[in-house]
């Protein structure tokens, strides 16, 4: 018998030992916490939001929609959302038909968006490929939803489907019963046949510009508690390419790393990154071709735990900011993942470096990354892949040493009419 509660005790603890702690509840990772709940959450995807409202407004709801895009911007969470969207309905409050306005839970909301709601029927086609999976769809469809407005179908990974489950679908989404509707995922549409295709209305879910997810990430650390550096957050952003699956999941490793602080120093050396000042030095010294002070700063950064692949990775993504900020100067303006080195920096580098040197350098940083990545010395491969680029920064290019090759002929010429004409006359 518990003492405290009155209870009996099913599993008492042995005598002298205390009692067991409370078990607390289940941590619950940042992409999950912060999943959008309703359209105004999603970032980065205003111009399907607006589409879906004039669409609902006007009720011209098609039978089929098809999300596709890379992994991590909100495919599955917007299929649930658009489910949600098209049977939102609150208790006490007239039936306007389906919205993307939905400013509090609806009676079906809760259970849509905890995948259990049983007129929301989702189907991984990764592990659901076959005839038979889809012959289940096909017979259930033809009944009426039990308490929704429609009956929605979310198919996710829907590439994954075979060409026989892709053939029994068609008839099916061509001509649906009224009270149904289906809403597919993808991140690979080009393996989604043009039968399927041309059935559906598509939206191509855009990767999240970095001010947006910056911004994302700031509100949710101010959310946490969590001091979070600029240079830090800049790294992060750089690091997810526009996917906030992928950019929350590295914040929540991050805050790990740095036991609830997120620092640059604890960024880079959670994703083997090397300083971006450090970077630039490298980039100048391989470019006014110093080999041994090339070879030191990747030592360096190599003692300090920096991937040599990723270095080189570092030192061609420069390459690249250079480039556009000798053709577009104000490009480095618009971009916050940029340092303050990078910018001031990457504007000096442009002003001396020409087009070609920089191309040049390019092909020989793109060549050598499956080389370093494929190395069983990454160092040592990388190493030579700096001695290139030294070695040819200050090579002429084939039509300047063509140039220069006629321009030595004319004057060996010169020289030889020079030396003829000095004979005749003696």
């Amino acid at each position: 018998m518990d003492a405290r509660t009155g209870t009996p005790d099913d599993e008492p603890g042995l005598p002298g030992f205390p009692a067991a702690p409370a078990a607390a509840a289940p941590y619950r990772v940042l992409a999950r916490k912060y999943r959008p709940q309703n359209f105004d959450d999603l970032i980065g995807q205003g111009a399907m939001v607006r589409t879906l409202g004039n669409a609902f407004a006007a009720g011209r709801i098609p039978q089929a929609w098809m999300l596709t895009g890379v992994r991590g911007v909100g495919k599955t969470t917007t299929a649930r959302i658009l489910a949600r969207g098209l049977n939102y309905l609150r208790a006490g409050v007239p039936d306007t038909g389906p919205t993307v306005t939905m400013p509090e839970l609806g009676q079906h909301c809760q259970a849509i968006m905890e995948s259990r709601h049983m007129d929301v029927l989702e189907m991984d086609a990764a592990s659901h490929t076959g005839i038979d999976d889809v012959r289940g769809i096909i017979d259930g469809i033809r009944y009426a939803p039990v308490s929704a407005r429609y009956k929605v179908y979310i198919v996710d990974e829907v590439h994954m489907l075979s060409e026989k489950a892709f053939n029994a679908f068609l008839k099916t989404l061509e001509e649906p019963p009224p009270h149904a509707k289906f809403v597919f995922a993808t991140t690979e549409i080009r393996k989604v046949p043009v039968t399927i295709l041309s059935r559906c209305q598509r939206f191509d879910l855009r990767r999240v510009e970095a001010d947006v997810l910056s911004a994302h990430l700031r509100k949710i650390c101010a959310a946490e508690g969590v001091a979070v550096e600029d240079e830090a957050l800049a790294a992060l952003v750089r690091a997810a390419e526009g996917s906030v699956r992928d950019a929350l999941s590295l914040l929540d490793q991050a805050i790990a790393h740095g036991a609830g602080t997120v620092s640059a120093a604890s960024v880079r050396d959670m994703l083997g990154l090397a300083d971006r000042g450090r970077i630039v030095d490298l980039f100048e010294a391989a470019m006014r071709g110093d080999v041994p002070a090339s070879f030191a700063e990747l030592r360096g950064q190599y003692d300090s735990g920096a991937d040599p692949a990723v270095v080189l990775s570092d030192l061609a993504g420069f390459t690249h900011l250079v480039t556009r900020l000798k053709l577009v100067p104000e490009a480095a303006a618009a971009d916050p993942t940029l340092s303050e080195v990078e910018r001031t920096r990457g504007a000096a580098f442009a002003e001396r470096l020409s087009v070609r040197a920089l191309s040049r350098a390019w092909q020989i940083l793109l060549k050598a990354l499956p080389e370093v990545q494929a190395a069983p010395r990454p160092l040592a491969a990388a190493e030579m892949a700096l001695v290139r680029l030294a070695y040819a920064a200050d090579l002429p290019t084939p039509d300047e040493a063509l140039r220069q090759l006629r321009a030595e002929a004319l004057a060996a010429r010169g020289r030889g009419a020079a030396c003829t004409s000095g004979r005749a006359l003696s």
